[in-house]
């Protein structure tokens, strides 16, 4: 499976693929006796998914042969003995993806000439992607990561590593497990570029940025420029440059935890001010209208917030998932129209929301 949705990979799925693109989105559980039943409904699906292309006389035959080879080999690559929320299966002439979701989806399957990606979006916007950047004298390791999982990066430059081809011993003194002494001018340099590295990844990605490393080279990175010195937060803590992933996640664990709670906080504070100032939306088909007007400056949703609708051409009318017609992932399709529109989306505690409806946006006007 894919390990991590961005910005760039989001826009790259939404492009226009040759028909037929087959979208296959089912939900997923994490534990027992609940898992039991996604094998059976993934099958379920496949074979829907196959009969649809088989019996659609707008494919051609090598089109047909192309893309049932791809769920094919989609198939093979799912893992649900790790399994989330929700699972993505994409197939299109040529390609497969698949996607594990920490963010529920409805059970559906989909041939169009685009994927359905609405889900896929919202999972992100749910998952608060962060960075982590980890700081040694040689090596300056980056990590892309959620609250429940981090991944080294690598390629465009990362892992940056400092070959020393004529070490001098007498100049070393060891600060943690990492032999530097953030003094040299060789060690400037090396930080001085992790420093421009990273400010290609934030504007290719912007996340939020978690430095960690030994005070000393947290100090000199500050010195190197401005990134360092406007992360989200700086933890000193050495030896995490060449660390495991779940020695990293549980690291930062704490400071993502306070960011989060953080942005919960500001987003409403700004819900109040929008409210008493009536630039203010409560409430799923209130928030639907206003985002499709591309209204929306600020959205929050509850994070297990669901509800299935049918759009009556007015408004959304609560209805029964399976009726013909219905949107099971109507707050999805909320949450990717207002980021489509420049929006920001903050996710709180169940709850928070209870008397606006679960769902509130702060309006542009």
């Amino acid at each position: 499976m894919h390990p991590a949705l961005s910005p760039a990979v989001l826009a790259e799925l939404r492009r226009p693929r040759p028909y037929p693109a087959v979208s296959i989105l089912m939900p997923t559980h994490r534990r027992e006796p609940d898992d039991a039943q996604d094998p059976v409904r993934l099958r379920n699906l496949l074979a829907e998914a196959k009969e649809r292309v088989q019996a659609d006389p707008d494919v051609s035959r090598a089109d047909r042969i192309d893309v049932l080879g791809q769920l094919d080999r989609a198939l093979a690559e799912v893992d649900l003995v790790h399994a989330e929320d929700g699972l993505a299966i994409l197939a299109a002439p040529g390609e497969h993806q698949v996607w594990s979701l920490g963010r529920t989806a409805p059970a559906r399957v989909v041939v169009s000439d685009t994927f359905l990606t609405r889900n896929l979006v919202a999972a992100h916007a749910a998952e608060r992607p962060h960075w982590v950047v980890a700081i040694a004298a040689d090596r300056v390791a980056v990590w892309g990561g959620t609250e429940e999982r981090v991944a080294e990066r690598t390629g465009n430059g990362f892992p940056l590593v400092r070959v020393n081809e004529n070490p001098d011993p007498e100049r070393q003194e060891r600060i943690g497990d990492t032999p530097s002494t953030f003094r040299d001018e060789e060690t400037k340099t090396f930080l001085r570029r992790a420093e421009t590295e990273l400010g290609k990844l934030l504007a290719d990605d912007p996340r939020p940025l978690y430095v960690v490393g030994e005070a000393a080279a947290l100090a000199l990175l500050d010195a190197a420029g401005p990134i360092a010195r406007e992360a989200t937060a700086q933890i000193p803590h050495g030896g995490l440059a060449q660390a495991d992933a779940e020695t990293v996640r549980k690291v930062v664990a704490p400071a993502v935890r306070a960011h989060a709670e953080r942005e919960a906080a500001d987003a409403l504070a700004l819900l109040d001010r929008a409210r008493g100032g009536k630039a203010y939306a409560a409430g799923l088909d209130e928030v639907w209208q206003a985002a499709g007007q591309g209204r929306v400056e600020r959205l929050l949703v509850e994070e297990n917030y669901r509800a299935t609708v049918r759009d009556d051409g007015e408004h959304l009318v609560p209805d029964e998932a399976g009726r013909p017609g219905v949107r099971e992932d109507i707050v999805d399709e909320v949450i990717e129209r207002a980021l489509d529109t420049g929006a920001k989306v903050a996710f709180v505690p169940d709850d928070t929301l209870a008397d606006s409806g679960r769902i509130a946006a702060a309006l542009r006007y």
